[in-house]
């Protein structure tokens, strides 16, 4: 798939959309970013997409690392006005990768702030005074309370976006969202950004035990995930919302402990070329039978080989 930048159409050798089959626009936390330390770890998943015919796809994540919010409009305007504007592009889906970079930021929450106690329904982890009996597992850790409100939040942001979709050219088509791969809480930040690790040091704050890290990443990484996949089970208000379950495409795992790159990950969260290539074929051929087929998405098996262009 050929990916362009919004500035990309205004030049006057940009691409003629029209000559593509299929129309994208895309917008995104760091797994869509063109960061150039993203691009040479090779580990965009928008550049792994791979459609059985010739497809485009504008990307507005640009050069950001991540998103504070799931839809941070004043600092997209490219991203609204390829949705919205009269004279827009019809496109023939919109690709997201949001929600992630703001459950790690739910999960760095702390205890306290500025000496003031941060409320457990604003946190997804519990501080040692308030963990479960231990016949609860990793979940003893985790704050339901605090999984309410980032739920809540996330439902809100996406049907604000969805209700952008329908009021320019390109109402109704579909938006297509992934789950994010499980990562191993790890000393391993991106060195060239200065930016990281992230759960690592959220997990240590909160003295939750190492041999459980693994198993609390996984509990917030499924949450999320079944949270997505109800929500597009939600014709109503979430109509031609697709979600594709990443969590079913078997990656490996990073090492425990490891600082540098490991499996199939560049650093803590982000992957490195192998792990966009398996999720972003696997994907490829989710977001193909949505278009082919007018909505009706067949599960794609986990690892699933996409087709021959790009």
């Amino acid at each position: 798939m050929a990916c362009f930048a919004p500035e990309d159409l205004q030049s006057a050798s940009g691409p003629d959309l029209q000559s593509y089959h299929w129309r994208l626009l895309a917008q995104g936390d760091s797994w869509f970013s063109t960061a150039q330390a993203k691009l040479s770890a090779h580990a965009n998943l928008l550049q792994e997409l791979v459609l059985s015919k010739p497809a485009a796809a504008v990307n507005c994540a640009g050069q950001r690392e991540s998103l504070a919010k799931v839809v941070e409009l004043e600092a997209a305007p490219d991203f609204v006005r390829l949705l919205t504007a009269a004279d827009a592009p019809v496109w023939d889906g919109i690709l997201l990768s949001v929600g992630g970079n703001d459950l790690i930021k739910a999960a760095q929450t702390p205890v306290h702030l500025d000496g003031a106690d941060i409320p457990l329904h604003l946190r997804l982890l519990r501080n040692q005074t308030e963990w479960g009996p231990p016949s609860a597992g990793v979940g003893r850790y985790f704050s339901e309370p605090g999984w309410t409100t980032y739920a809540e939040y996330l439902r809100a942001n996406l049907r604000h976006l969805l209700t952008l979709r329908d009021q320019g050219p390109s109402a109704g088509k579909p938006i297509f969202m992934h789950c994010y791969a499980v990562p191993m809480p790890r000393p391993a930040g991106a060195a060239d950004a200065g930016h990281g690790p992230w759960l690592y040091p959220a997990l240590k704050a909160y003295a939750i035990p190492a041999a459980d890290w693994a198993a609390v990443s996984r509990l917030m990484v499924m949450h999320l995930a079944q949270l997505l996949k109800t929500l597009m089970a939600d014709k109503e208000q979430f109509p031609g919302l697709f979600v594709f379950d990443s969590t079913a495409v078997p990656l490996a795992a990073a090492t425990p402990g490891a600082s540098g790159i490991s499996g199939d990950w560049h650093n803590e969260i982000h992957l490195n070329h192998s792990g966009c290539l398996k999720i972003g074929r696997a994907w490829s051929e989710h977001i193909e039978q949505v278009l082919t087929t007018g909505g009706i998405a067949v599960a794609a098996p986990p690892g699933g080989r996409g087709r021959a262009r790009r």
